[in-house]
């Protein structure tokens, strides 16, 4: 009897410590939701400077914040450390050109963190150097993970206080999934400050959703609100839902030797951390973003679907910024840029979002379009564009300064 006993207490243990190290594991990996309401504390909420009761998020005036990118191995010396200035008005400092008010022409730029340029500094940003090419200052209105819906909604706000002659609207294609959400954690597990309105189609017209946050202090019991945040979320049955690990986690982990890659990649860059010393032979963040980019794939093609799926929504949309920029008296420009996880999709199946720039050059006479996708085509792969580490594969500053050229080639030309 006692031997048996014994098996089973063993048993038991290996079991137990299989599921906590897989829990661990799991709750680590970007691809993996291991919790529909995790806990906000007040630390947390404190250091959420950006809130805003309107937009969700935004920022805010006045501000320099510098980041460590990440761009050295433990024990090295930072050599990366990138500066973010706003201005009185929220734009990103441009530190090629002041505000004009008798220039021959004006410029500013909405969208998500691609046209606020992150992973780089001030004077390194794409509109840095349009200021340069255009002699004109250029406002940076972008935001961190901001779909079209919010990039619009700011637009609205602020462009009556900071006019301009053109309005270049720069975003991801995974604003498609972006226009679809109320929370992001449903689709971008782990972001659970960022709560905001979207929009909806009814009887076709677009009609707003307002944000179930009313004060900064509302996301402390956000699971109270969870019946608003299920229902007008696409992304809760369509995304969260199916990458949801329970209980038993081994299964969930073990099933994938992805997942167990990216765990031991993290096991060896907490070794380096700890340590101050980096492993001989193998860059484990080179190779943990790696992982990470072939687990983002099932995540690019679901925003495949999407652009199929919510074509009326996102048209809907691009045709408030037109009939905005007509009602303002702006040339509205649609810039669409790349990630890197598109970026590298896209090279061999296809850009994700079809015909969509055909189909609004047809439909729409007064806005121009950019695919800058069919702009920069680098020789040696399209990661040269993106900036080596960091937070995701932002621009880079050479690649920043392409950009600049092709847009200022649609200014130029109605001079």
């Amino acid at each position: 009897m006692l031997p048996f006993v014994a098996l089973v207490v063993g048993v038991l243990a290996v079991v137990i410590v299989l599921e906590v190290a897989s829990y661990t594991s799991l709750k680590r990996i970007p691809s993996v939701a291991t919790e529909e309401f995790p806990e906000i504390d007040r630390e947390l909420l404190d250091k959420f400077s950006s809130y805003d009761p309107e937009l969700g998020w935004c920022p805010q005036p006045n501000r320099e914040k510098q980041k460590d990118t990440g761009d050295h191995l433990p024990g090295e010396e930072v050599r990366s450390v990138v500066t973010y200035s706003t201005d009185e008005y929220a734009s990103r400092v441009c530190p090629a050109k002041d505000r004009d008010a008798n220039a021959d022409v004006t410029v500013s730029t909405y969208g998500d963190s691609y046209c606020f340029c992150r992973e780089v500094d001030n004077d390194e940003t794409f509109q840095h150097y349009l200021a340069q090419e255009l002699d004109t200052h250029v406002g940076n209105y972008g935001g961190g993970n901001y779909g079209l819906d919010q990039a619009l909604m700011r637009l609205e706000r602020k462009y009556p206080e900071d006019q301009t002659d053109y309005v270049f609207m720069v975003v991801t294609a995974s604003s498609i999934a972006r226009i679809l959400s109320v929370w992001k954690h449903y689709q971008e597990f782990g972001n659970i400050l960022a709560v905001k309105p979207r929009y909806t189609m009814e009887n076709g017209a677009l009609e707003r959703i307002e944000s179930p946050v009313d004060e900064k202090e509302d996301l402390l019991d956000l699971e109270s609100k969870a019946d608003f945040l299920r229902t007008h979320d696409f992304h809760y049955d369509h995304w969260f839902k199916p990458h949801h690990a329970t209980f038993p986690y081994a299964s969930d982990f073990l099933d994938d030797a992805e997942k167990i890659r990216y765990a031991l990649y993290e096991a060896g860059i907490e070794f380096e951390k700890r340590t101050g010393k980096p492993i001989p032979g193998i860059d484990f963040d080179e190779a943990q973003t790696q992982s990470a980019l072939r687990m983002e794939q099932p995540r690019v093609r679901y925003h495949e679907r999407l652009f199929d799926t919510h074509e009326t929504l996102f048209d809907a949309l691009i045709s408030e910024f037109v009939d905005y920029g007509d009602e303002q008296e702006f040339t509205p420009v649609f810039v669409m840029v790349q990630q890197l996880r598109y970026a590298k999709y896209e090279s061999e199946h296809g850009p994700i979002y079809g015909d969509l720039m055909d189909r609004l050059d047809d439909r729409y006479d007064d806005l121009e379009t950019i695919d800058m996708a069919r702009h920069l085509d680098p020789d040696d792969g399209v990661e040269s564009l993106y900036v080596e580490r960091g937070e995701g594969g932002h621009y880079s500053p050479e690649t920043n300064r392409e950009i600049a050229n092709v847009l200022a080639e649609v200014v130029d030309e109605d001079r």
